[in-house]
């Protein structure tokens, strides 16, 4: 069954100073992009989390957050009261340079939500010997981001595979126009030159108009798109990653479509025509979320 692109996974590790959550958001993207939003993942160990995203992900653009919540018994950290004092200065000191009066405990107030005025504020990156524990929870995360990405996809399977037999369904009444759509061709053609007072030699006629009516013919098409139609529907049944081939397919349908409608010469055709190039538009847009 396919994956969508799309997806979001969560996994915590509880460590010997505080829990550690690693969340993993995907999107939608051509090749697979990931994006570390942490400084506390270590310098040494951002290569293997990328690989191991890379093939689980394949394709996708990926953000993974890590965020840090620390042990009550750790949580408690002094406060660098030579620093909110300079802090105070300097702000207290621009306050009335610019004009806006506050009370003193405003300015403290404000000063006191600085992350860095906490001395060991900066939360130090994960120890080594913790790190089995963080493998442990990224896999975690993973795993529920390739169930939520496993949902999605058959929500986009159901989606676009019944675009596709509505295309067909949608051909299936081009054809029960075939022969009116001729027959009217051919009537018009001799309803103008009935009105330009032409005298037609009827073997000649029927010569030209077996020409011209060849121009018009739609069988290729139509045998076409149906063997396009099934090749989609054997690669997305048949491969866990259609998504790119799936593209290059939509584009050979859309062809066989637009062929039709420039041939077509019949007012019901075009109508059927359009009907299918929205059928066929909606599932570009949801193949492009297609691993």
């Amino acid at each position: 069954m396919i994956k969508s692109m799309t997806g979001y996974g969560k996994g915590i590790a509880e460590l010997s100073t505080g829990r550690l959550t690693l969340e993993i958001r995907t999107l939608n993207g051509k090749n697979c992009d990931i994006n570390i939003k942490s400084a506390l993942l270590p310098k040494d160990r951002e290569l293997e989390v990328r690989k191991a995203l890379t093939e689980r992900l394949q394709r996708g653009t990926a953000d993974l957050l890590l965020t840090f919540e620390p042990k009550a018994g750790t949580a408690a950290r002094r406060i660098d009261a030579a620093l909110v004092e300079d802090y105070f200065r300097q702000v207290y000191d621009i306050g009335g340079k610019v004009g806006i009066a506050m009370p003193k405990a405003e300015y403290l107030a404000a000063i006191l939500r600085f992350p860095d005025i906490f001395e060991g504020g900066k939360q130090e990156a994960i120890p080594e010997g913790e790190w089995p524990a963080v493998q442990a929870a990224l896999e975690a995360a993973l795993d529920a981001l390739d169930a939520f990405r496993s949902r999605e996809g058959a929500a986009l399977y159901a989606d676009v595979t019944s675009r596709v037999r509505n295309i067909l369904a949608l051909y299936d009444e081009v054809e029960s126009h075939e022969a009116e759509r001729l027959t009217a061709v051919r009537e018009r053609l001799r309803k103008a030159a009935e009105d330009l007072q032409v005298k037609l030699d009827p073997e000649r006629f029927e010569q030209e108009m077996i020409f011209y009516l060849e121009k018009l013919d739609i069988n290729e098409e139509k045998v076409r798109l149906r063997q396009h139609c099934k090749y989609f529907m054997d690669t997305i049944d048949g491969e866990p990653a259609p998504g790119r081939k799936l593209g290059f397919i939509i584009q050979e349908m859309g062809r066989e479509i637009n062929t039709t409608g420039s041939k077509a010469n019949h007012a019901e055709i075009q109508k059927l025509v359009v009907r299918m190039k929205d059928e066929l538009e909606k599932i570009r847009e949801q193949s492009m979320n297609i691993l």
